[in-house]
């Protein structure tokens, strides 16, 4: 039986693909908002009654859990973001739905664009701020960007997959 190679398979090139597509997207947008829109100089700037765009440096990871401000940690945080990019290449490699190589191909595209901002700006770049208000009381949700919204995209195509998808163990069944 030939072995199968470690990073590539029949959807790599897909998965691979939609990453690269999600980063350069990112990217772009973190690139616009700074330099063309030059949001940092404006301050908050209010799009809808719900959404604002805010200028915010993670220096951490997720919600700003763990924040580094020194370069040990930022690059403690880089080496375990690319040790999980291998993992799910590798992942990607023996995938053999489209979605999940779609869903994986998010992830990792989100992951490498959050990457990049922590090799030339002080974090990653977030700049997407939802709200609501009750009552007089505003409340707030994080503040993310384009590669966080592909990284939970991606997280909720892999969790439809296996919850519910044709090779899902607890998948309905339609009855014959």
């Amino acid at each position: 039986m030939a072995r199968q190679p470690l990073f590539a398979g029949s959807l790599t090139a897909f998965g691979l693909a939609i990453a690269a597509v999600s980063a350069v997207l990112d990217q772009a947008v973190k690139l616009w908002l700074v330099y063309g829109f030059d949001l940092g100089g404006r301050g908050v700037v209010s799009l809808t009654p719900f959404l604002d765009l805010v200028l915010a440096w993670n220096t951490g990871i997720s919600y700003g859990l763990f924040p580094q401000d020194g370069p040990v940690g930022q690059w403690v945080l880089l080496a375990l973001k690319a040790a999980a990019v291998v993992l799910l290449w590798i992942w990607l490699a023996r995938s053999s739905s489209r979605l999940t190589a779609l869903a994986l191909g998010l992830i990792i595209g989100g992951a490498i664009g959050n990457a990049i901002d922590r090799l030339h700006w002080p974090g990653v770049m977030d700049f997407a701020l939802f709200h609501v208000s009750f009552g007089g009381v505003r409340y707030n949700w994080y503040v993310f960007n384009l590669a966080d919204t592909a990284i939970v995209a991606g997280v909720i195509g892999l969790l439809y997959e296996s919850l519910l998808g044709d090779g899902a163990a607890k998948a309905p069944r339609s009855r014959p």
